[in-house]
């Protein structure tokens, strides 16, 4: 038998037969998968002979999706490459299925880009900076999100126009970070891991610049104190709901706000009994009994994001008395874009795979967190909209303080990854030194490049009318 198999085979036995090993132990045996995998072979790009057509997975993400609102999802890819790259996680995760895997598999975020990434208050009302879109969570090689996550550093660092030595050094910034962030809990307690969070109102940056680490921090607490202050009663109620007529209903801004019909929605003639139910349900019993204070009273369709545009999201509408709202997301949960290449998932309601994974990979999550199915089917997920969520602004960046931002998504997704990996195997792969980080660096330069060629071919097909892309909103 081959050395390395044999050396894989006894780590898998190992690693399934319930015996206590120290983090050395564990690590040595991340130090052995280079055998089969090195670090060196998780470095550049290479075009698969066979790829699939980046145009042709795009249209099959639509399936099911709201064919009016399909244009509106390629109008707002087609803004530029990072937002072409936003929307195409579907593309990069059959390109990721192609390329060498250390075989360690984490709970995967599945879209890992900095947009992703963000602060938003716990139910303690602390504000915290975590991983915060996880539609495509599932168990996948932990590398698939370090290289999207590195990826979207260089694209925008592109689309920033910044020198292409300052984009590959916060790329290599960004591994180096997520590495050493790696060891450190490779040698906490299991939970000191569990317990660890990134609070954003005590956060400092351990290395780099004081200057921007201070005005990072300065902005930071001034952008928490101004989301503290738009309270859902009296900031985003007034802005979403019209009080005109007998009761609060949501105001209509077509195409993106707007009432579904009942053959759209056909769950609208119960006032949606089964799908508030069969929520309620995934609740713990505890927020029942807060939400069972809460009595339906409108629910429209919302368009969000990028990738999610089109599928059936929106805003429900609760209330308690007057002046005491609810306003809950839905979100339609979709199979993940990794399932093809990782696995499909445990959980039979995609909803319940999404909750799920917050619940593993976030250090805190909304307390209004369940799952739902609609009569037509659809699987969605609920959580409380916009609770002090706040979200980067890629252009209000410069190579300063990208650097920053990136390093904090870098913390927050090693945290994420230790609390469902092996911290101490995970590391021993990757090592002390900086051969991982550059060969993750080099492939997200040479990605990038593929993401420009795809978003020029995506391009040309909206000018050639293969594809209707609805532009200037």
């Amino acid at each position: 038998m081959d050395k390395a198999v044999s050396r894989k085979a006894a780590h898998n036995a190992h690693a399934t037969s319930g015996g206590y090993r120290t983090p050395d132990e564990r690590a040595a045996e991340g130090r052995l998968l280079r055998d089969n995998v090195s670090r060196r072979a998780q470095a550049g790009w290479k075009l698969p002979a066979q790829r699939r057509d980046p145009i042709e997975l795009l249209e099959l993400s639509n399936e099911g999706r709201i064919p009016s609102l399909v244009p509106i999802r390629f109008g707002r890819m087609s803004a530029s490459p990072f937002a072409f790259y936003r929307g195409a996680a579907i593309v990069m995760a059959a390109d990721l299925a192609t390329t060498p895997t250390s075989g360690l598999r984490v709970q995967a975020c599945g879209d890992a880009h900095l947009m992703n990434f963000g602060g938003f208050a716990t139910p303690e009302r602390n504000v915290i900076f975590d991983v915060n879109d996880l539609d495509e969570t599932l168990p996948a090689p932990f590398e698939w999100d370090l290289k999207r996550l590195a990826t979207s550093v260089v694209i925008a660092g592109q689309h920033l126009e910044l020198a292409y030595s300052d984009t590959t050094h916060i790329a290599t910034e960004l591994v180096r970070e997520y590495r050493e962030r790696m060891h450190d809990y490779s040698s906490m307690r299991a939970l000191d891991v569990w317990y660890d969070k990134i609070d954003l109102q005590k956060y400092r940056d351990r290395s780099g610049d004081p200057e921007v680490v201070e005005a990072a921090r300065k902005r930071i607490l001034e952008r928490i104190e101004i989301e503290r202050r738009k309270t859902v009663p009296d900031h985003l109620y007034p802005k979403l709901v019209t009080e005109e007529g007998a009761q609060p209903r949501i105001k209509d801004e077509p195409p993106l706000i707007f009432h579904p019909s009942g053959e759209l929605a056909p769950g609208l003639e119960s006032g949606y009994a089964d799908a508030i139910a069969s929520y309620r349900e995934s609740l713990p019993e505890h927020v029942r009994i807060l939400f069972d204070r809460f009595h339906f009273v409108d629910l429209a369709l919302k368009v969000v994001g990028v990738g999610s545009v089109g599928t059936m999201c929106g805003v429900g509408l609760f209330m308690a008395a007057d002046n005491d709202p609810l306003l809950l997301q839905v979100k339609e949960a979709r199979a993940s874009v990794l399932e093809a290449y990782a696995g499909k998932s445990l959980h039979a309601n995609h909803g319940e795979r999404v909750i799920a994974g917050q619940r593993i990979m976030q250090a805190a999550s909304d307390v209004f967190l369940g799952w739902s199915r609609g009569e037509n089917g659809r699987h969605f997920y609920i959580r409380q909209l916009r609770d002090m969520k706040m979200s980067v602004i890629i252009e209000a960046l410069d190579a300063g303080m990208l650097r920053q931002y990136a390093r904090m998504c870098a913390h927050a997704l090693a945290r994420a990854h230790a609390r469902s990996g092996d911290a101490a195997t995970i590391a021993g792969y990757m090592g002390s030194g900086q051969t991982f980080d550059d060969a993750i660096t080099e492939f997200a330069t040479e990605y990038s490049s593929q993401n420009r060629r795809d978003y020029r071919a995506f391009i040309q097909a909206i000018r050639e009318g293969r594809i209707d892309a609805q532009t200037g909103e």
